[in-house]
């Protein structure tokens, strides 16, 4: 027993089957000089938000990186990159609120041109019934019971004078 060493054990990193190492655009088409107006090949080492995208991504060597990261800043300076560029994505329901695509919903079933002015600044604090009343007493014509109930409350602050 003395005489037996152990092995020494192998990690999963020993283990895993070696990577080919990425090859640098700049390598690949032999560019000698990374030019900040050669927007085409400064696109190959940005992400589509328009980060510069690290060497372990892009392949590319420390001194490529450092030459690539400074021509896309003087693009950008230059104009000719965006500094960031939005993507939009379409969600498929908001799970942290509990909403599902919603456009209005509760006023999807109605047709009547009453409901249109629902964004109207007087209706923000009101609830749907308060609106509804609301709107409709607005809609509707004065009648002949308004004028007369106008007319006698003018009298009755006249009398009491």
């Amino acid at each position: 027993m003395a005489g037996k060493k152990k092995q020494p054990r192998m990690s999963a990193k020993d283990l895993r089957k070696p990577r080919k190492k990425k090859v640098s655009p700049i390598v690949k088409d032999k560019i000698e000089y990374v030019d900040y107006k050669d927007v085409n090949l400064l696109r190959a080492f940005i992400s589509d938000r328009a980060k510069i995208r690290g060497q372990r991504v892009s392949g590319n060597n420390r001194q490529q990186q450092r030459e690539v990261a400074k021509a896309i800043k003087v693009a950008r300076e230059m104009a000719l990159i965006p500094y960031a560029q939005r993507v939009v994505t379409q969600r498929k329901g908001d799970r942290r609120r509990g909403r599902s695509d919603r456009d209005d919903a509760r006023y999807e079933d109605r047709d009547d041109a009453r409901y249109e002015d629902r964004d109207d600044a007087r209706y923000e604090d009101m609830t749907d019934d308060a609106q509804l009343e609301m709107q409709e007493h607005e809609d509707s014509e004065p009648s002949e019971m308004d004028d007369v109930a106008a007319v006698d409350d003018a009298m009755e602050e006249v009398t009491t004078e």
